[in-house]
């Protein structure tokens, strides 16, 4: 396995693979029309999408997001967010997560970040482990509710 830029011609299949991991755990069930944002992120340039690929196999992929004016939780522009951690259903178990999330930390450095944040929601057992694991910490600061019924956890890491 490699953990890599995405390039431009995988987009859409990181987008794709988001969607489809979020659906099978049933984490699009508070807020399915996050479901078009997912699939979207990073097409725009505004981040640095990261998959981890066997061979020509998509098996995981996540977002670094620099601060802008626009960001969800990341209010200063040393500070940067972690987005749409997703590995596929058939890859899970084989450490693609914690690949995905090592590389998003070693780019966030190498950019001079100070502070990783990321949301997460509450039924994202796995990715919270990994980001424990990995020396995130709960920031209950950080929590928020996009939308009526979804609460997501902050987590976050200095650099």
């Amino acid at each position: 396995m490699v953990v890599r830029d995405a390039l431009p011609d995988e987009m859409d299949a990181a987008g794709a693979l988001r969607v489809a991991a979020y659906q099978a755990d049933r984490l699009l069930d508070a807020n399915p029309s996050y479901a078009g944002a997912l699939r979207a992120l990073g097409t725009d340039g505004a981040g640095e999408v990261l998959v981890a690929v066997d061979g020509d196999r998509l098996l995981g992929t996540v977002m670094l997001e620099t601060w802008h004016a626009g960001s969800e939780v990341a209010k200063r522009p040393d500070e940067a967010e972690i987005r749409g951690l997703a590995v596929a259903p058939e890859a899970r178990g084989r450490g693609v997560g914690t690949a995905l999330v090592r590389a998003v930390v070693e780019r966030a450095a190498l950019r001079g970040v100070r502070a990783l944040l990321l949301s997460s929601q509450p039924a994202m057992a796995g990715a919270q482990r990994i980001y424990l694991a990995e020396g995130f910490t709960r920031r209950p600061e950080l929590d928020w509710a996009p939308v009526p019924n979804l609460r997501l956890l902050g987590f976050g890491r200095d650099l």
